[in-house]
């Protein structure tokens, strides 16, 4: 494989783009004592019940750093996590996460509306995309 010197390293470049956009979102969300991925947690947790491991598939994480996300979620009494059978555990969506969630939602639809704003709502379908597509290509690369 042929490497160009001024190729910029992809993983580098979404890092930065991830740091950059996770603190905007952040600083939107603080108010109400959360971080966006606590709050990406709390909306899967909203569609439902759902096993961790599930979870941390859907958010593209490993167990233990959701883990040690989701730690404080509980702590805040936002969700619950409950046994199911021998191994696997349960998270699931408490009336005080469903509160807290829908007091966080209009400070994350504002950032969002003014990120989709900005960047224009055909970059973003197209960005978007291309995102879901890297994610598709990292997990088969994983497998």
């Amino acid at each position: 494989m042929h490497m160009h010197q001024s190729s910029v390293c992809a993983c580098t470049a979404l890092r930065k783009a991830s740091r950059a956009i996770t603190r905007v979102y952040d600083d939107a969300l603080s108010e109400q004592g959360m971080t966006t991925t606590q709050f990406a947690i709390l909306r899967n947790l909203a569609r439902g019940e759902i096993v961790l491991s599930r979870l941390a598939e859907r958010l593209v994480m490993d167990r233990t750093s959701l883990y040690r996300t989701i730690t404080p979620v509980i702590r805040e009494g936002w969700a619950e996590i409950i046994p199911d059978g021998k191994r696997s555990k349960i998270a699931h969506l408490t009336d005080a996460g469903r509160a807290a969630l829908e007091r966080a939602t209009p400070a994350w639809e504002a950032t969002q509306s003014r990120f989709v704003d900005e960047l224009g709502v055909a970059e973003w379908q197209s960005l978007q995309a291309t995102l879901n597509t890297l994610v598709q290509l990292s997990v088969k690369a994983e497998s």
